[in-house]
């Protein structure tokens, strides 16, 4: 189920699905094609395809696509979970298992969930799956606060 409102969760008021959506336009995910598709209680969902903007030489997703889409995810997040206005969340580490190719004229689906929420730093967990709902990627990034 898609929904922009904004479920009893803990996104900060003005954290819907349109919200961020706007905050990505005219960045490498808006370039690689990912898409907001759901904003649960405590995860979020998006697509990327795998086409020429994100496969590699041999046709298949390329590793480092599934990283900025697990980034992208994980960045909103943390930062929609953030009520603290003098400071914000960026990316200071992040890893990934690359389980399964996944060929060119596919899509992938990540959801993001926390880890640890805390003042200076987030952990986020995200798995990437295929259209058949098999695991292609699993990811975690870790998140520092930083002044606004």
């Amino acid at each position: 189920m898609t929904t922009d409102a904004q479920p009893a969760s803990l996104w900060r008021p003005e954290a819907t699905l349109e919200y961020m959506r706007e905050r990505m336009r005219r960045t490498l995910a808006d370039h690689v094609g990912i898409e907001l598709t759901e904003l649960g209680a405590d995860f979020i969902v998006g697509t990327m395809p795998v086409d020429h903007r994100t496969c590699q030489p041999m046709r298949v997703l390329h590793g480092g696509a599934s990283v900025v889409l697990a980034e992208t995810l994980g960045s909103l997040a943390a930062n929609a979970s953030n009520r603290d206005t003098t400071r914000r969340f960026v990316g200071q580490e992040i890893n990934a298992n690359h389980l399964r190719p996944v060929p060119e004229g596919s899509k992938v689906t990540g959801v993001a969930k926390p880890v640890h929420i805390g003042k200076s730093s987030q952990v986020w967990s995200i798995e990437i799956r295929n259209e058949r709902g098999q695991l292609t990627c699993i990811s975690r990034i870790t998140m520092a606060a930083i002044s606004a």
